[in-house]
């Protein structure tokens, strides 16, 4: 088993492979790499680890537990950028927002109860509105989290207009079942932020696109991603207690 040290060490190190990536992503799509935020999604990982990642001069990190973000939140430094990633209950909601101050972003809002409800704790506890993207099923499949590409308009509608403590940023998808995407997931990601900024009357530029992780980031960058999720390619493989991880 590797040191602690040598983990973290190989952490700081695939970081900055990472962000040259997108930089050579960036530019091959004609875009420069400040426009695109990379989010380290550090599922299962120990602070000790997220703490090597900061320390080389990241400052935006993303969990899929409420629990977990919750619990590594106060050991580290205020200055990072929390953003909680998928499917939100909303009983999840407020130990989320008390728990975490300094959330940044939550990327996942699929419909109006969750938006309601986040727009309500977010007045209760007197934070700053609060940033969302709306996420988006655009793979088709049943088991996935996510509006249909036909619902978009209404519910950006709805968070625009109807949920003044919440700051509608953009859409996020998931993609496929295995956490890969095709061109067409992301095309129709696309698509449906052509179809929000036309009704809003805001322009595109305006809109983000959370789209690309570890598997698939480049593409999703070539595709218009602002916003990319990468964890394995940081932390490595994600570590379950008592069983193996696929």
């Amino acid at each position: 088993m590797a040191s602690s040290a040598a983990i973290d060490g190989v952490a700081a190190a695939a970081l900055r492979s990472v962000m040259q990536r997108v930089q050579l992503a960036a530019q091959k799509s004609g875009r420069v790499a400040h426009e695109i935020r990379v989010v380290a999604v550090s599922k299962t990982k120990p602070v000790s680890v997220l703490r090597q990642v900061y320390d080389a001069g990241h400052r935006c990190f993303g969990e899929n537990y409420v629990q977990e973000l919750v619990e590594k939140a106060p050991q580290l430094p205020e200055d990072i950028e929390w953003h909680f990633i998928g499917n939100l209950q909303s009983n999840k909601v407020k130990p989320l927002l008390t728990g975490v101050p300094n959330l940044a972003m939550v990327e996942g809002v699929d419909d109006e109860k969750i938006a309601n409800r986040l727009d309500t704790v977010v007045a209760s506890i007197g934070r700053k509105p609060l940033k969302v993207l709306l996420q988006v099923n655009t793979s088709g499949e049943e088991s996935k989290s996510g509006v249909e590409p036909s619902g978009c308009v209404e519910l950006a509608k709805h968070v625009s207009l109807g949920c003044p403590n919440l700051e509608f940023c953009g859409l996020m998808t998931i993609g496929m079942l295995d956490y890969t995407s095709t061109p067409e997931n992301f095309k129709t990601l696309a698509n449906c932020r052509t179809e929000v900024c036309k009704a809003l009357g805001i322009p595109e530029e305006q809109c983000e696109l959370s789209m690309g992780m570890s598997a698939d980031f480049e593409l999703a960058i070539e595709l218009g991603s602002t916003n990319v999720r990468i964890g394995s390619t940081i932390f490595g493989a994600r570590e379950y207690p008592k069983k193996q991880s696929n």
